[in-house]
């Protein structure tokens, strides 16, 4: 590299840094965000985990609730329960609606991870409530999206919530700070390729 090369590369930085130093000159607003991971794309729950962990970091409390992978043993379920005095994990889901074929039952374990998760959201101690695959609850009405979404919204000013899984409801994105839907561009189960520990789960 030339050293003109090298003078304009400087120059374009130092612009860039004056333009991005203003954007941030103007965000000043601190506030509780409504989260929502949706898409057919895999990250989802890992990503809504990632944040658990940095909360963590920071010595902030995080509570979390499973709407459907109750019955699994994930890595993320025994790693953040090695934070007892800073995450509450509820694991209550029963499975994919398919794996327990019972739908009365399915909306009985909805009902009582909506009930644990709206014990979490009241409760003052938490900087962050996780609800993780509580889109496919909604998407299947085992739950009132209409009661899901004002209790969501009147939660208290500082709480994050994060809300994951596929197809999420129209309200719910419309309620939401912040929406990530991922996309499915290429994936190995299609090749035959299983779920895997530390990958899947």
């Amino acid at each position: 590299m030339s050293p003109n090369d090298s003078t304009g590369h400087k120059a374009k930085m130092e612009k860039r840094k004056a333009l991005h130093d203003k954007k941030l000159a103007g965000k000043t607003e601190e506030k509780g965000l409504l989260m929502v991971h949706t898409g057919p794309g895999k990250g989802k729950s890992s990503a809504a985990f990632g944040m658990a962990l940095r909360c963590v970091g920071h010595d902030m409390r995080v509570g979390v609730v499973q709407f459907i992978k109750g019955a699994w043993d994930t890595g993320e379920r025994r790693a953040l329960e090695a934070f007892p005095e800073l995450v509450t994990f509820k694991a209550l889901g029963e499975g994919f609606t398919w794996e327990t074929q019972d739908k009365e039952r399915d909306i009985a374990a909805a009902k009582a991870a909506w009930e644990a998760a709206k014990e979490m959201i009241a409760d003052p101690t938490y900087a962050m409530v996780i609800l993780d695959e509580m889109n496919i609850a909604l998407r299947y009405d085992y739950l009132n999206i209409g009661e899901v979404v004002d209790v969501l919204v009147s939660r208290r000013p500082g709480l994050h919530v994060v809300v994951t899984g596929r197809n999420a409801k129209p309200e719910l994105i419309e309620a939401a700070d912040l929406v990530t839907e991922m996309t499915l561009v290429k994936h190995p189960f299609r090749e035959g390729v299983k779920a895997q520990p530390g990958v899947e789960f």
